[in-house]
């Protein structure tokens, strides 16, 4: 696990991270390898975090994808819960307390934040990418700049479709 405060390497950790995640995905572009991969990458080396997958967008709703973690909800409406919430607006959602969310779908009640990044590529919304702590007030804006610029390698690296 990377300490994000300071890797020591000249380069502070989401850099870091960005790096390692372009080298882990740089000879592979199979959308379900990837997703794997980039599910446990982030389970593994972000620290405090109980779950880390993709929603894919099917038809208008978010169905489970590749992720690390406890068993999941499967479905999820757009508009309902943090994800669905992600997937209509489009926009990334840092919830410090998801008991306090309108409409939180508790698939895991150890799961007290939650960060979820919409994965759109081309103008096209793939999915979700969420993340769960365990911690209420896990993810800070530093947090989510950096998640979001890990997606973004994700998508580039990543036939979609």
């Amino acid at each position: 696990m990377i300490d994000l405060q300071a890797s020591g390497q000249g380069l502070d950790g989401y850099a870091l991270l960005a790096v390692q995640l372009e080298s882990l995905l740089a000879d592979e572009r199979d959308f379900v390898a990837n997703s794997a991969q980039f599910s446990a990458f982030l389970f593994h080396e972000l620290g405090d975090l109980n779950w880390a997958g993709l929603y894919l967008n099917k038809m208008g709703e978010l169905v489970l994808g590749p992720f690390q973690g406890r068993v999941a909800c499967v479905r999820i409406p757009f508009g309902r819960g943090v994800c669905g919430a992600a997937a209509q607006s489009r926009e990334t959602q840092r919830v410090e307390d998801v008991h306090a969310f309108p409409g939180h779908i508790a698939c895991d009640s150890a799961s007290n934040s939650e960060l979820v990044v919409p994965l759109v590529k081309e103008g096209e919304l793939i999915g979700v990418l969420d993340l769960d702590s365990p911690s209420v007030g896990r993810f800070s804006v530093e947090d989510q700049a950096g998640v979001e610029r890990l997606a973004e390698i994700f998508l580039r690296l990543t036939d979609c479709r």
